[in-house]
């Protein structure tokens, strides 16, 4: 019988399994083990956020012992593996941490854990392009070691203050999306909310105070090697260059933990808000909506929402800061990848709603992909390769941007995409462009399905669950 090889499959509801290379008994025993171990994690769970929401004051002193139990360590890994990522400071990658066995390692820092000698390494600092921009945002990658202690700790201390946050927040948080996010923006455009303040926190996850954040942290927090951990992963620093750089401020971010340092952090804007602000709040993160019914209740909410993050020790961004007004012809803004506008209907002239498509950045950055997925680097790749990589991103991309007003967006970016892969057909044959767009169009069917599209768009309305509506059909 071989030995397992660690590999994960979905089960569709978001629990994950772990795939032995053993058939019959040793393969279901495998399996079994794998989802006993999730059980007690997810009851483990739900024991936590019941009595955090029972009790708003309760401390919890109890929670190291759960930090490094064997399970929540396996949950931990089986993340990391899931969500991927480079090698941190040590070089050691994901595949060289599976070849050397996961058991062993999980052993070593549940001891480590245990005995208080585990210490956290600095992150890795990389440098990533935003869409669209000149800007590029910093990151911090940590060891696949500190991912998996990052992971059990959120796993532990997240259902602890989820009972806590609010639905104004929907960024990194279970069972919440940015289409439910998108979601109030329709509605409450609908209710008569046209007055639109955007911005965004600037900086938010270098400049979030360490001093202030543990105070929040202890609110519901009075385990000691719980906050010292905490601690710990706060002040590891990055190494850039060879040279480690130690701040004194922000959860950067990469680390598996930092969404929800932020968010636990954020949550005293969205508790004030709810007795000062004006208008609705709507918080992914670091990236801020307030709509408003009238533009004096759109500057007096810009100015409270200026004064709430001065106490805390952050900004607004100033040039991603300013007031919309939503009005048949005027101009529109861009959240979570959408671009929002409001517009009068074709078929019943008398209906105006606020419809959404791919933003300017959405799209660039897609056709950037798509470049890079049919450059003549890959000249000498497979055909069926090639198209297996493009429809691979089309997927992703459609899946999320369909849940708008997007059928022309995605038909470019489609049509793109067949472009794209008829230039790269030319140039293997030495030919011309249009003779590549000719063949690819003509062979479409069968070296070259480009997934396709109709049927796919699912247009919000008002009121209604994304999830619910009725897909339109071109």
């Amino acid at each position: 019988m071989s030995q397992e090889d660690n590999r994960t499959s979905g089960d569709g509801k978001g629990r994950y399994f772990v795939r032995a290379s053993v058939t019959g008994k040793g393969r279901a025993s495998a399996e079994m083990a794998s989802t006993a171990a999730g059980d007690k994690v997810r009851e483990l769970q739900r024991t936590l956020y019941r009595a955090a929401k029972v009790d708003p004051t309760r401390r919890f002193h109890a929670l190291w012992d759960k930090v490094h139990r064997r399970e929540v360590l396996e949950r931990a890994w089986e993340g990391v593996r899931k969500n991927r990522g480079a090698a941190g400071v040590d070089g050691v990658t994901l595949r060289a941490a599976e070849a050397s066995g996961v058991g062993k390692l999980l052993d070593e820092l549940a001891t480590e854990l245990r005995d208080g000698t585990y210490r956290p390494q600095p992150g890795r600092r990389v440098w990533i392009p935003k869409a669209g921009t000149t800007e590029r945002r910093p990151l911090a990658i940590p060891t696949v070691r500190d991912r998996i202690v990052q992971g059990a700790l959120k796993i532990v201390i997240e259902p602890v203050f989820e009972a806590d946050f609010l639905p104004c927040s929907f960024g990194f948080r279970p069972k919440r999306s940015t289409h439910d996010a998108l979601q109030v923006l329709v509605d409450e455009a609908a209710r008569g909310r046209r007055w639109v303040v955007e911005t965004d926190i600037a900086s938010c996850f270098e400049e979030i105070p360490w001093g202030g954040l543990e105070r929040t942290l202890e609110r519901r927090i009075c385990d000691q090697p719980t906050l010292k951990l905490l601690r710990a992963l706060m002040r590891a620093g990055v190494m850039e260059s060879g040279s480690i750089e130690h701040r004194r401020a922000g959860t950067p971010q990469g680390g598996v933990i930092s969404p929800l340092l932020a968010n636990i952090y954020l949550h005293q804007v969205d508790v004030a808000w709810t007795s000062q602000g004006v208008g609705v709040l709507v918080r992914y993160a670091d990236d801020l909506l307030v709509m408003c019914r009238t533009r004096t209740e759109a500057e007096r909410a810009l100015t409270q929402l200026r004064e709430l993050l001065a106490s805390v020790g952050l900004r607004l961004k100033g040039s991603k800061t300013r007031i919309v007004y939503l009005r048949e012809g005027g101009e529109g803004f861009d959240f979570l990848g959408f671009y929002h506008r409001w517009v009068r209907s074709r078929r019943n002239r008398q209906m105006q709603y606020l419809a959404r498509w791919p933003s300017h950045k959405a799209m660039n950055h897609a056709r950037a992909r798509l470049r890079e997925l049919t450059g003549t680097d890959r000249l000498a790749v497979p055909t069926s390769d090639v198209v297996r990589s493009v429809n691979r991103f089309l997927h992703g991309w459609v899946g999320y941007f369909r849940h708008g007003h997007s059928w022309k967006a995605l038909a470019s970016i489609r049509w793109y995409a067949m472009d794209r892969l008829a230039r790269l057909y030319a140039k293997r044959h030495g030919r011309r462009a249009m003779w590549g767009r000719k063949m690819v169009f003509y062979l479409a069917a069968e070296e070259f399905p480009v997934m396709p599209l109709r049927g796919v768009v699912v247009p919000p309305w008002p009121t209604r669950p994304r999830r619910a509506g009725a897909e339109c059909r071109r």
